[in-house]
């Protein structure tokens, strides 16, 4: 029976499911978006999560006011755990405000993106609400889903049909939906929803109910502008940073890594720039990047622009933005102050290099060096073990990175190769696309290095982490000369590492903060250190600390490549163990694992590399490509 001409009241009574089920959604459809903007509405819905089983715990409860007109006019508010979380659109703008931490945003354009560079205006523009499909499709859609009648009920003062939703087998399967779901509808004669309850069979058993729902004359302008409080502070930000979040920010969610297979030492070239080119090995990434600050960050911004368009928004517009409504702070208002304070202290080469890398990646220049800001933030456990604790004499230092895991850097990790054509050391760094400087590494001379995170969060007056780690690889041919270089700083906030030196097959324990520095021998005592092992470095806190003494005293003097990776594993790394790395800087052996998306890292499979062989064949094939048109890469992996 059609429904199209059948007053509201009478459709809710006489239809069969499946017109009733079509007709309340084409109503929806209708109010959502309308046949032009005089004839749009108000709609204004409140409603409670009465029931949430399977959901976290603070979800319960939780109540939604939503007011929206089309095309371009929408107030929402979140109430959960007691804390209240708003945001809207009032035509082209739109707007954030966190009431219980002060704090809100809007986003405009006309706006510099970056404060950095004043002409980089936001001329972003909001397009009309629009439904992601039409009636034709939704018709399609509805011919997926079984509709029954299942009574009557009166919720206050209002009458409702409710009507059985099962998605059919098939379509499930296809859709990756529980076959067992059901959802029931509870429809006023207005066929606005009342009630709607899901249970996927699996545990997940929600019930909404609507506290009131009405549809109304169009709400004056002022009604969908953001109402701060006299306290708040509010940040006029691009309008493009809030909707690249909205973009990014769901990716996070929905990350699938698959699992390495099994060693084949299957190697090939995926793409060439110059000197540089792009291999995979084994199905991992290893970047070659030869010559001048210039010429390796274009190499690197040719040979890995769709990874590094991956990593730069997923670090500022949706980890970053994120952030900012989890701390009450905007990020780039807190990320560009502590750029503005550290880039003095930058190598300008490391700074032409970011620059020539951004240009080639279709980049802000502005992105890439605030990308190259995020590993200040890393924290993470490290070891070396050396003379007698090992079986066979060579010193294994190992790395445990822990953040992040699972928002998308993993799938960008990459073994770069970094050969600069002024005297400095080649080198190694295990990072990420579009990272320039280094966490983890080791260079040609055998000096390898790992970095923890502490605390001193905002002492940003000196060379950044990252930059002093690779400063220490182009420069130190020595334990001793690293050292010198990270206590000549200047320093920021709280960092410890270690560092190890495969010629003289010894190593040591540093911690760093602006105004101190300390270094600790192998088996040497520390406050922190409670329980140093003979002949080793430890590094790690808390519970996992004294765990990783106890794992070394167990295997102490039977320690190889083998033993040292299984010293990385549950809970001396985290469940955000995304990536880890065992050196063998005498040999110049490194095995790197990074998590996928069902293990964390050091539950992966290790790839072996030797730094000294890729420097090797980096050497000769750069010879013979040198006068050889570039081979451009022209799909991702």
């Amino acid at each position: 029976m059609s429904l199209a001409c059948l007053p509201l009241r009478a459709a809710a009574r006489q239809a069969d499911p499946d017109d009733l089920l079509e007709a309340a959604i084409f109503h929806w459809m209708d109010l959502a978006q309308p046949a032009d903007a005089a004839s749009a509405k108000t709609i204004a819905i409140e409603a409670r999560l009465s029931r949430a089983a399977g959901l976290p715990s603070e979800a319960s409860g939780a109540t939604v006011d939503v007011r929206y007109r089309w095309p371009d006019k929408l107030r929402a508010s979140v109430t959960a755990a007691g804390e209240e979380h708003r945001a809207g659109r009032d035509g082209q703008q739109l707007w954030v405000h966190q009431p219980a931490k002060k704090f809100g945003l809007i986003g405009k354009s006309g706006v510099p993106r970056f404060t950095a560079d004043a002409k980089s205006i936001d001329k972003s523009v909001l397009p009309p609400f629009e439904l992601p499909i039409g009636k034709f499709k939704m018709r399609a859609v509805l011919l997926a889903v079984e509709s029954s009648h299942a009574g009557q009920e009166k919720i206050g003062d209002f009458d409702c049909t409710i009507l059985k939703l099962k998605v059919m087998k098939l379509a499930a399967e296809l859709i990756g939906v529980s076959t067992n779901a059901v959802i029931h509808v509870w429809l006023r004669n207005d066929l606005l929803p009342m009630r709607i309850t899901v249970n996927d069979g699996n545990g997940l058993d929600l019930q909404i109910d609507t506290i009131s729902a009405r549809v109304s004359r169009p709400a004056p302008d002022e009604q969908w502008q953001i109402k701060p409080n006299e306290q708040d502070k509010i940040h006029t930000v691009a309008l493009s940073h809030l909707t690249r979040f909205m973009e990014v920010g769901p990716r996070l969610m929905k990350q699938e890594i698959p699992t390495l297979p099994r060693v084949s030492g299957e190697k090939k070239i995926v793409a060439q720039s110059g000197r540089g080119r792009l291999e995979m090995h084994d199905g991992t990434r290893v970047l070659f990047l030869a010559g001048s600050p210039e010429d390796m960050g274009r190499q690197h911004g040719e040979l890995l622009k769709p990874e590094i368009q991956d990593v730069s928004g997923k670090i500022l517009y949706g980890i970053g933005v994120g952030s900012s409504f989890f701390k009450g702070n905007w990020f780039f208002g807190e990320v560009e102050n502590a750029q503005s304070r550290v880039v003095k202290f930058v190598d300008p080469r490391v700074l032409r290099e970011m620059d020539a890398l951004a240009d080639a990646a279709d980049l802000h220049r502005q992105e890439a060096r605030l990308s190259n800001f995020f590993p200040e933030l890393f924290h993470c456990s490290g070891f070396a073990l050396l003379g007698k604790s090992t079986a066979d004499g060579h010193v294994y230092h190992g790395r445990v990175l822990d953040y992040l895991r699972g928002v998308g850097l993993e799938q960008n990790a990459v073994v770069t190769v970094y050969q600069p054509d002024d005297g400095r050391h080649a080198w190694v760094n295990l990072t990420y696309a579009g990272f320039v400087g280094s966490v983890t590494a080791m260079n040609e001379k055998g000096i390898s290095i790992g970095e923890m995170g502490g605390h001193g969060y905002g002492d940003w007056d000196g060379k950044p982490m990252a930059q002093l780690v690779r400063e220490v690889m182009e420069n130190a041919s020595t334990l001793d000369e690293a050292i010198a270089i990270m206590k000549a700083g200047p320093r920021t906030c709280e960092y410890y590492y270690v560092v190890a030196d495969g010629k003289t097959k010894q190593a040591v324990g540093i911690g760093a903060t602006p105004t101190t520095f300390e270094v600790v021998r192998p088996g040497e005592a520390h406050p922190k250190l409670s329980k140093p092992v003979e002949d080793t470095v430890l590094l790690s806190a808390g519970d996992r600390y004294d765990l990783l003494s106890a794992r070394v005293k167990e295997k102490w003097g039977k320690f190889d490549a083998t033993a040292a990776i299984e010293l990385m594993s549950r809970p001396i790394c985290m469940t955000s163990n995304i990536q880890s790395v065992l050196f063998v800087p005498d040999t110049l052996d490194f095995y790197v694992a990074n998590a996928d998306g069902q293990n964390v890292a050091s539950h992966t499979r290790f790839t072996k590399y030797n730094l000294n062989e890729l420097l090797k064949k980096k050497a000769s094939e750069a010879e013979q490509t040198k006068a050889e048109p570039s081979k451009k890469r022209t799909t991702g992996f």
